[in-house]
Order: C-alpha cells, then structure tokens, then sequence
C-alpha cells in the first residue's frame, strides 16, 4: 500500500512538473526568439560594418590617387563621398583631406569647417586631435588668441596624442598675439619635455633665441611656416601619432 501512495505521490509530482514546464516554454521560447534576434542584429550590424567600411576603404585609396596625381577637383568629389561613410575613421580623414583642399585653395574658413566636422566625427583623439590642431593652425593669422586658446589648451593635457604639437601652436598663438614671455614660457616646457620629437625641440630653442634676440616678427613669419610646413599635422588625412607615418589606414569604426 505505501508503494502505491508513493507511486501516486510520484506520478502527481511529474504531471505538476509538466505543468509547470508547460507553463513556462512560452516564456523560454520567447527568451530564445530574442536571443536568436539580437544574435542576428549583432551579425548583421558586424557584415555591414565590413561592408561600409571596405567600400569607403576603396574609395578613400581613390581620393588618395587622384589627390597625388594632381586632380583636387577629383579627389575632392571622392573624399566627399567617403565622408558620408558610415566608417567613422575614413569619415575624419576624408573631411581631413578635403579641409586640406580647401587650404591650398586660400579658403580658410571652409577648411575650418571641414577640419571641425573631422574632428566630431573622429572615432578617437588620434584622428580627431589632428584635425583640432590643423582647424588651430589654419586660424592663427585671424582667430582671438581666446579663440586659440579654447581650441588648444585641452589638448595640451596629459594623455593626449598630441600635447607637444598643441602646446607648440599655442606658444606661435601667443606669438601672433603679442604675448612673447608666454610663449617663450612654452618653448621652454617644450625643449624639456622627454615625448617631445627632436624636431620639436629644435624648433623650441630656435624660437627662444629669436625671441631673445628680438626678432619677434622672425618668430611670428615661423609660425606661419609651422602651418604649412607640419606634415604630421597638417598634411590633409594625417591620422598617426608624432613619430608615426603620416598616412595610415584606420582600423576603427
């Protein structure tokens, strides 16, 4: 008899397990159906990210050949297409180049636009700095030194890619502002600094001895010079850090 009410006992238990497993397939189904979907969105979203960004990697290796064959017109139309990339790195390069277009034309303040646009849309400081230094350089003629500073100062800081360039233009800022201890100030930071190229440190020491000497017109006509003279920074689409190529195919999105 006990065997019996044992096998009862047994037997209600399995039909309450049933039901409760019953009770919950349409929940674990269900959690399983968005699993499946986030799983496929996660896929799609990777294959049209290859996808984007192998074409706008086509695209930018276009601009780059006409740029250099001496057809702007050309490249600038490629790099514009480029620039409505979804790859967020050629997107800033593109923008770059075409801010660069715009220099060699003498309009200025479409280059600023374009090197603003660069920097927003760069997918890190690498990228985005460089185009924050070129919209600097570009201006140092005609933005208030306020304007300069605001642009340059965050830059300066540690960690960034390019704290010796930015404090090197804002030291020429403050030059074309009249402001020579200040600037001498940085160009003594910057002979000191351990990161900071040999170049750099040339050009620091040689800026320090005009300014001693009184030339500071000499000094102001070099910054002008640092603007078209930097190809690390100022080259349109330079990407790599100070002692890197200035050419660089982006791995980011």
């Amino acid at each position: 008899m006990v065997d019996v009410f044992e096998e009862v006992e047994e037997q209600l238990r399995t039909d309450r397990y049933k039901a409760l497993a019953l009770k919950a397939l349409p929940w674990v189904g269900a959690v399983l159906a968005a699993a499946l979907v986030i799983a496929l969105a996660i896929w799609g979203y990777d294959s049209y990210q290859t996808k984007t960004t192998s074409k706008a990697s086509e695209q930018y290796a276009q601009a780059l050949e006409a740029f250099g064959a001496g057809r702007p017109d050309e490249a600038d139309r490629l790099f514009a297409e480029v620039a409505k990339s979804g790859s967020k790195a050629y997107k800033a390069l593109a923008l770059q180049h075409q801010g660069g277009i715009k220099i060699a034309a003498g309009k200025v303040p479409e280059a600023v636009t374009y090197f603003d646009q660069a920097a927003e849309a760069a997918p890190n400081d690498i990228i985005g700095d460089a185009a924050r230094l070129k919209s600097a350089f570009a201006l140092l003629d005609t933005a208030p030194y306020k304007d300069l500073e605001t642009r340059l100062t965050p830059m300066t800081k540690e960690g960034r890619p390019y704290r010796t360039e930015a404090r090197e233009a804002l030291a020429f800022a403050k030059i074309m502002h009249g402001d020579l201890a200040g600037a001498r100030g940085d160009f003594v930071v910057i002979s000191l600094i351990a990161d900071a190229s040999e170049a750099a440190r040339n050009r620091a020491k040689a800026a320090m001895d005009l300014i001693d000497s009184g030339s500071a017109k000499n000094v102001a006509a070099a910054a002008r010079a640092a603007a078209t003279l930097s190809p690390t920074l100022l080259q349109p689409g330079a990407a790599a850090g100070p002692s890197a190529p200035t050419q660089q195919t982006p791995d980011a999105q």
